[in-house]
């Protein structure tokens, strides 16, 4: 615990005691190289020393313990009257001085540090969560002016408060990546390895394998195996025909003489059959052997004779 006002009561104790910098150092939160600036006039000009003594957080007793021991620690008294409880949490009191600087805050906050979220950034500036949501969305009435500015350098808070805050902001940030990983590594189906196949997909491989050609010579296809067999079709759709009904080769072959002879022929030439004369006479009107050819008649004969 430190005393009420650490560096004037450091001012003090380096003007009126022989005590080292490391104790005086201890005992007011500072470094020994601040209490050795004080010393030397460097540091703390014009601040004005406050007397622990008289403000009942030191006595002379224990003064003196210390400076005849450099080793021992100075420690503070019980207060006499009780201090007020610490503030609650929540939003700090922002003066009036520097509530406009409180937008310029909250945008170097999402600028530079987004994964704190509104609650910190209202407890760290002392703003509301309707007026961080503004600045983001940018709709702010005074959104033009609005710059990012450090929330120490305007006064806001200290930089013990702003680091633990982001520290706590980082911290919940690595956590729910890592749970997100390992959610995403549960959801994620078990594969086998490349190189090795599944054994259902072996034993079908198995039970039923594979050719790699197709079609063999011993077995290649054929007409009847690709349509079928279609003479006993055509041989029930198509009838007989009649043997009542005159043929196309009994109306088209031509008719020869039987007493010629084919050159083709080999074998002997038969003889007609003798005919009677009746027989003759109906060939001979049907096919006349001696064909007579046509004289012309006695008008075709018949010249002119040119006229006198």
């Amino acid at each position: 615990m430190l005393p009420l006002m650490p560096k004037a009561t450091a001012v003090w104790l380096v003007e009126n005691t022989a005590l080292s910098f490391q104790q005086i150092g201890e005992f007011c939160g500072l470094h020994p190289l601040e209490i050795q600036g004080i010393a030397d006039e460097e540091v703390a000009i014009g601040i004005q020393g406050l007397d622990p003594i008289t403000h009942s957080q030191l006595t002379r007793e224990q003064i003196a313990a210390c400076e005849a021991d450099p080793k021992s620690r100075l420690t503070l008294a019980e207060p006499r009257v009780k201090l007020p409880n610490k503030r609650p949490k929540g939003p700090r009191y922002t003066p009036v001085s520097k509530r406009q600087d409180r937008p310029n805050a909250i945008a170097w906050l999402l600028r530079y540090h987004p994964e704190v979220n509104d609650t910190q950034v209202s407890r760290i500036v002392g703003t509301t969560k309707p007026t961080i949501n503004s600045v983001r969305d940018r709709t702010h009435w005074n959104i033009q002016n609005i710059r990012p500015q450090d929330p120490v350098s305007l006064g806001l808070c200290n930089q013990t408060d702003l680091d633990e805050a982001v520290n706590k902001a980082q911290e919940r940030l690595r956590k729910r990546q890592a749970k997100d990983s390992r959610s995403k590594k549960r959801e994620q189906p078990s594969t086998p390895p490349p190189d090795k196949k599944p054994e259902n997909v072996v034993q079908l491989m198995v039970e039923n394998p594979i050719s790699e050609t197709p079609f063999s010579n011993d077995t290649s296809p054929t007409r009847e195996s690709v349509f079928g067999d279609s003479s006993d079709e055509l041989s029930e759709n198509h009838e007989k025909p009649d043997a009542s009904e005159p043929t196309p080769d009994d109306v088209f072959t031509p008719t020869t003489n039987p007493t010629e002879t084919s050159p083709k022929s080999e074998g002997p030439v038969e003889e007609p059959p003798n005919r009677s004369d009746d027989d003759r006479a109906t060939l001979g009107s049907i096919w006349p052997d001696n064909r007579s050819t046509t004289t012309p008649s006695d008008d075709s004969q018949i010249t002119k004779e040119p006229n006198d």
